[in-house]
């Protein structure tokens, strides 16, 4: 049996058709979405990129953060944005030393920067440089004139500059899309099946930064849902409130989004094309997971924050494809067996530690001592409740999600916001001050879920960058 996990950051669920969208050209999803179990209450259990990477490179919780610590080499991130800790097991380590060929293909450079070690347990990994600010290109310098295309005036401050500055370097040699990253990592991808066809087992990693931002895809994308040009365009978003913008410029942003979503989507359909002609459909377990989603207006803000955390932002994409199902392509006919039935919706709470789990069972391999994922193919069958409530930490910001509530505070209870899911799914309302008994309960369940203690660090964590209460108490 073998398995691909594709991880994909920043799409988020509501911009997907297969999870009701109607205006956003996902027919790869799509139709990969109509043979697989689609999950539609999955969440990570923290955030943001990296410390949910670790959860899915090791089955684990990186919550509530013990341990952390800066290293050499990288910005200042959030509590759990580090490597992956010496005595926890990667999935691809386990599966190595089981006789498994291991494959890693991703351009989300957080995770080969200097101290970090997501490469471990894979045979072969490839690092797709050039995203965001990774250090990729020294030149040729990018102008000023350049820069004020995608700058709008009231965000023109250093630190973006330089940001937009090491991108606009690192892709200035792209000429097609093959050029693009979501292209790179994916015909990656279908090149390591295509030289390992000969593995008895495999297990391949596709990790697409894209449609994070910067969203930059190529205009015939983008003019699919906004064909005017304007004179700066917003490629980039700020981290905070959306007041700063003018609607068009919303309008932009959010095509470029979508833009960015269709590409990703495209180069999803070529890997998929790939694993079904080379006949390893029939025998390969397929997942696809996002890391969290991005405020693009709702809400009044912009970016991804822990404190007020969104549906935008938190609710995830995740599917499962069981083995013996048909290729994905649109042009694919072929019919297949699965243990579970294509198509299916599971609506119960889950986390993406999950996943990790599920995958394993269904590959006929037992989880190790030490994951904490739960086997969600029980749950699927009706045979299991699944988890009845779960909680998200981003430093000292934690929410908590059951049936009824969305909690979301600091750990001790301070910078309440309570809706309930029943009446006010849109979380429109915040009624904490209506329902403290809420804000306790969701308090005991936050220190009960870091297992009855938090670092002390984490008091003054609100003030590290990467933490993003917009409020202080």
């Amino acid at each position: 049996m073998n398995c691909v996990l594709i991880v994909v950051d920043s799409w988020r669920q509501d911009h997907c058709g297969c999870y009701g969208n109607e205006w956003i050209h996902t027919p790869h999803l799509d139709a990969l979405a109509a043979q697989s179990v689609v999950f539609t209450r999955a969440y990570p259990e923290s955030l943001p990129t990296l410390p949910v990477r670790r959860a899915l490179h090791t089955g684990q919780r990186t919550y509530p953060f013990h341990n952390h610590c800066m290293q050499k080499g990288d910005f200042v991130g959030a509590p759990g944005w580090g490597p992956i800790p010496e005595d926890q097991d990667t999935v691809a380590e386990i599966l190595h030393e089981r006789g498994y060929r291991t494959g890693f293909v991703t351009d989300t450079y957080h995770q080969f920067k200097p101290s970090k070690n997501y490469g471990r347990g894979f045979d072969e990994w490839l690092w797709v440089r050039g995203q965001e600010a990774d250090h990729y290109r020294s030149g040729p310098p990018i102008s000023d004139e350049e820069l004020a295309r995608f700058i709008p005036s009231y965000n023109d401050e250093p630190h973006r500059r330089a940001m937009y500055r090491q991108y606009l370097m690192n892709v200035a040699e792209r000429r097609s899309e093959e050029d693009y990253f979501p292209a790179q990592v994916f015909r990656g991808g279908a090149d390591w099946l295509w030289r390992n066809q000969d593995a008895d087992s495999f297990f391949l990693v596709l990790d697409s930064f894209d449609p994070h931002e910067p969203w930059d895809p190529p205009a015939y994308y983008r003019k699919l849902y906004d064909p005017e040009e304007i004179p700066v365009d917003v490629i980039w978003s700020t981290y905070g409130p959306a007041d700063g913008y003018t609607d068009r410029e919303l309008q932009r942003m959010q095509a470029n989004y979508a833009g960015e979503v269709t590409m990703v989507d495209r180069w999803l359909g070529h890997f998929l094309a790939a694993l079904d002609n080379s006949g390893r459909a029939e025998d390969t377990v397929v997942a696809l997971i996002s890391d969290h989603g991005h405020n693009l207006g709702d809400s009044n803000l912009t970016g991804k924050q822990g404190h007020p955390l969104t549906r935008a932002v938190a609710d995830l994409v995740m599917m499962i494809r069981p083995p013996g199902s048909a290729g994905v392509s649109p042009a694919s006919g072929r019919a297949g067996v699965s243990p579970v039935a294509g198509g299916t919706r599971c609506d119960a709470l889950c986390y993406n530690h999950d996943l990790v789990t599920t995958l394993l069972s269904l590959m006929g391999e037992g989880s190790p001592e030490g994951m904490e994922g739960i086997d969600l193919l029980p749950v699927v069958r009706g045979e299991a409740p699944g988890r009845d409530h779960v909680t998200i930490g981003w430093g000292p910001d934690v929410t908590m999600i059951d049936d009824k509530w969305w909690c979301n505070a600091l750990f001790w209870g301070g910078l309440p916001l309570v809706y309930d899911l029943e009446s006010d799914p849109g979380l429109t309302t915040n009624v904490a001050e209506q329902h403290p008994e809420v804000v306790e309960r969701a308090v005991e369940i936050f220190l009960q879920d870091a297992g009855g203690e938090f670092p002390e660090y984490l008091k003054t964590a609100a003030r590290m960058p990467g933490c993003t209460p917009l409020l202080t108490e």
